[in-house]
């Protein structure tokens, strides 16, 4: 089973978006890939429940299916951190009940499990917890969203950083075209190569027709798909 992170930079890098690109890249390989969206705020009633509208274009895009409190067992209503939404209704995020939401997808018969973040790096569940702790005792591969704007170069070397300082295995990092009217954005992707400590993996341009990515032999080596 191949398990990864997809984390971002920020709130609105495109971890949904390219999460969603990388299960549809593995479903046209013919791989069993299922994604998992742990926590999710901003959440609406449907089907006598709450759900999140990210975590069901995950749902959209997978090739394993699963009940939605299976994609998504911490859902909130009110779109603030997770934690603070915890809080207001006491719910308990605890890294031992994310491993146990966790072991429910690892038993959908999936080859691959992509893990979709909520916010940035540094997402605190409880109040001494973060998303990242979960991360490392799961010992996930993470992947980092980049959102290609205004202040990427600093989001990003901090979250490489802040990474290997917690010794995190990040296989590599995807840009994201966020703002398409960005100034310089070659020359920030082109500085972002130079700098961020593991390799580029894929582009994703901004699109407002079929969104694609442009896929790097590295991104093949870590999915292990061979073409």
């Amino acid at each position: 089973m191949k398990e990864f992170f997809i984390t971002g930079t920020d709130t609105d890098a495109g971890k949904t978006h390219v999460t969603s690109l990388l299960l549809k890249l593995l479903a046209q390989h013919k791989k069993q890939a299922i994604g998992f969206k742990p926590l999710a705020a901003g959440c609406e009633m449907a089907f006598d429940q709450l759900v999140n509208a990210d975590a069901l274009i995950l749902m959209e895009s997978a090739t394993v299916s699963a009940k939605y409190d299976v994609v998504n067992p911490f859902a909130f209503a009110p779109p603030i951190a997770p934690h603070i939404a915890a809080e207001q209704v006491g719910v308990s995020i605890t890294i031992d009940k994310l491993s146990d939401a966790y072991k429910n997808v690892k038993q959908q018969g999936a080859n691959y499990i992509l893990t979709e973040g909520a916010g940035g790096w540094a997402l605190p569940i409880n109040k001494n917890d973060y998303l990242y702790d979960w991360v490392k005792a799961e010992q996930l591969p993470v992947i980092l969203v980049v959102g290609m704007k205004l202040g990427c170069l600093n989001h990003a070397l901090l979250t490489a950083a802040h990474m290997q300082s917690m010794g995190i295995n990040c296989v590599g990092w995807i840009a994201n075209q966020v703002d398409k009217n960005m100034d310089e954005y070659q020359a920030n992707l082109d500085s972002l190569k130079a700098r961020l400590p593991f390799p580029i993996l894929a582009i994703s341009p901004y699109s407002e027709q079929t969104p694609k990515l442009q896929i790097y032999k590295s991104l093949l080596s870590a999915l292990s798909i061979n073409t």
